[in-house]
């Protein structure tokens, strides 16, 4: 089976570019940057309720915890969001009623929950609008571990940020190419 595609700096600001020029602009914008930036899989992003991100007072938590039932291999996590992650969805919060904790996070078009499939297929429309062929809903995760990797996160602490049982998992998500290999011979 094909990796889905890593994206670059230039192409993840494309895809925030476009999400911006979408009718629902603020949920496409911030399901991908919580795909980029907490690693989340399409099933886990479609799962999230307003009571896993925000707290009782509104506020955007620094972390939170899936569920077994949010998550991949029916095992809990604990998701930690960056200062980035936490404005965009502060800045998210603005838009939708954060008074009930068990509504979905990113509602659908029907107002409920997106399914795993149809969350996939939001991915796929808004990539494939801006041209790229490769990238799919697991781009952004396969970017989130590769980016860590690159700054020098071991692949343990990877594994566990990733919610992956085995470190093997996670090091076929971490791409390598020609820069990386130059810049790795230079610390010698």
């Amino acid at each position: 089976m094909r990796q889905a595609q890593t994206l670059n700096e230039a192409q993840f600001r494309r895809v925030l570019h476009y999400c911006r020029t979408r009718r629902h602009m603020h949920r496409d914008t911030t399901i991908f940057m919580v795909s980029f930036y907490a690693g989340l899989r399409a099933k886990e992003i479609a799962a999230l309720t307003v009571g896993n991100v925000f707290d009782e007072e509104g506020d955007v938590r620094t972390q939170f915890i899936l569920s077994a039932q949010q998550s991949k291999g029916g095992q809990t996590r604990t998701v930690y969001l960056n200062q980035r992650l936490r404005k965009a969805l502060r800045e998210y919060g603005d838009y939708i009623r954060l008074a009930d904790p068990q509504r979905p996070l990113f509602a659908s078009q029907k107002g409920g929950h997106f399914s795993a499939n149809t969350m996939c297929q939001l991915f796929l429309d808004i990539y494939k609008a801006i041209g790229l062929k490769d990238a799919s809903s697991h781009s952004g995760r396969r970017t989130y571990i590769t980016r860590l990797a690159n700054k020098g996160v071991g692949v343990r602490l990877l594994a566990a940020l990733a919610g992956h049982s085995h470190i093997s998992t996670t090091q076929r998500y971490i791409d390598v190419n020609a820069d990386q290999m130059r810049d790795a011979v230079e610390l010698l």
